[in-house]
């Protein structure tokens, strides 16, 4: 089965500085419908203005993952942690027992564009913690790499839950299959062009639930960007 989120139908907001979209229920949208998705919580579809930005404010018992499409975003944290997260990169932020951080827009006159994910750990009171990847951009070309995972394989960020992300690219001719495991479900979350996925065509903003289906085919993309969510 084959569940489309059409992008339209997310909730939205502007507050000027930021225009945010949300697949999920999330600050003053609530959709009882769309809670989540398995341990997939929040996907937010942020845009923020250069100059501006999330000023410091905490979390908990929540793995957070940035996966930035254009511009650049600066993070700090209590940790001590201090970095510009650019397109390419991904960064993954334990919450745990508790952790305070900003974010904002590295530039002076660029939009930053990027997808921020909350996972549900598989424990509460875990250790904060964060870690950064970058990723080349052929190594998303015509593939799904790998980019977060429970496990850190394949130089992927860690992330504690039964979780795999890829990212992939795709245009043309390019296509994938991706095989789910025995009680494995998926979220594809398209992030700009168009792509076929077990031959619905989806488009920027677009989402889809995919339970009970052994595997996964892309194709028939045209500038696509996405990100694929094998979940327990």
């Amino acid at each position: 089965m084959i569940e489309i989120r059409k992008s339209q139908t997310r909730g939205h907001a502007n507050h000027g500085w930021l225009d945010s979209f949300h697949t999920f229920s999330f600050a003053d949208y609530h959709d009882p419908v769309h809670m989540g998705f398995g341990h997939l919580r929040v996907i937010n579809e942020d845009r923020v203005n250069p100059g501006t930005g999330f000023p410091t404010h905490g979390h908990r018992d929540m793995e957070i993952v940035t996966y930035v499409l254009d511009g650049s975003l600066e993070h700090k944290d209590s940790m001590g942690n201090g970095s510009v997260i650019r397109a390419g990169d991904v960064q993954r932020m334990s919450a745990g027992t508790g952790v305070r951080h900003s974010e904002y827009n590295a530039s002076s006159d660029a939009i930053v564009h990027f997808l921020q994910i909350w996972i549900v750990p598989r424990e509460s009171g875990l250790v904060p913690s964060y870690e950064q990847r970058h990723f080349e951009p052929q190594e998303f070309d015509g593939r799904l790499r790998l980019v977060a995972s429970s496990d850190g394989r394949d130089g992927s960020v860690r992330v504690h839950q039964d979780v795999s992300l890829y990212a992939g690219r795709f245009d043309g001719s390019d296509s994938a299959r991706y095989t789910l495991g025995p009680d494995r479900r998926a979220y594809v979350q398209v992030a700009r062009g168009t792509v076929r996925i077990d031959g619905q065509l989806l488009g920027a903003g677009d989402g889809a639930k995919i339970v009970g289906e052994p595997e996964l085919v892309l194709d028939s993309a045209r500038g696509a960007e996405l990100l694929v969510f094998d979940l327990a």
